[in-house]
């Protein structure tokens, strides 16, 4: 029989208590990114300065579907920190709360690339290219993507902004877990 021994042979990696600095990096850029987007449509709202913040607006938010597939890649290659100690419904729900950002970060711009083209519209990259159209020019589902994008999609997204912001401010100063240190 084998002696009893008490040390075990498996090495435990110590996970990092903050994020990356690419992570950190991509989630500051990605509030910034929409923060310009959202800028953008309303100047053009306000403005009879032709499609000029339109463009941009469909620039940047084409920017911002490519900056979601590097965060994404970052995300997946970047070690975890260390779980904050909190309820199991709590994990659950700022996992889900995550998850759905993310996923409603890429329906954003896919919904108005995808209205855009269906519109018969080419998609101008701040005058450096364009992208064309490469969907026949459909009414119709240029008009269900605008819906989606505008009526569904973006007040979805406000709703899940404000709860992990909320979410945030709570472990910060109500819990004074110091959660935040994480990611900034």
């Amino acid at each position: 029989m084998a002696p009893n021994n008490t040390r075990s042979n498996t090495v435990t990696a110590v996970k990092p208590n903050k994020w990356s600095s690419a992570v950190k990096i991509f989630h500051w850029g990605s509030v910034l990114l929409l923060i310009v987007v959202w800028g953008m449509i309303t100047l053009h709202k306000g403005s009879s300065a032709g499609d000029t913040y339109l463009d941009l607006h469909r620039a940047f938010g084409v920017s911002l579907l490519f900056w979601m597939i590097a965060r994404v890649i970052s995300r997946i290659i970047s070690p975890t920190p260390a779980s904050v100690p909190m309820p199991k419904w709590q994990t659950a729900v700022s996992h889900l709360t995550h998850l759905l950002l993310y996923v409603l970060l890429f329906a954003m711009p896919l919904s108005g690339i995808l209205m855009t083209w269906y519109g018969g519209r080419s998609i101008d990259m701040f005058g450096l290219f364009q992208l064309p159209s490469i969907l026949a020019t459909d009414r119709g589902q240029a008009r269900f993507f605008n819906n989606l994008h505008t009526d569904v999609i973006w007040p979805t997204l406000l709703v899940f902004t404000a709860l992990h912001i909320l979410g945030a401010l709570q472990h910060q100063f109500i819990k004074k877990d110091n959660i935040m240190s994480r990611i900034k």
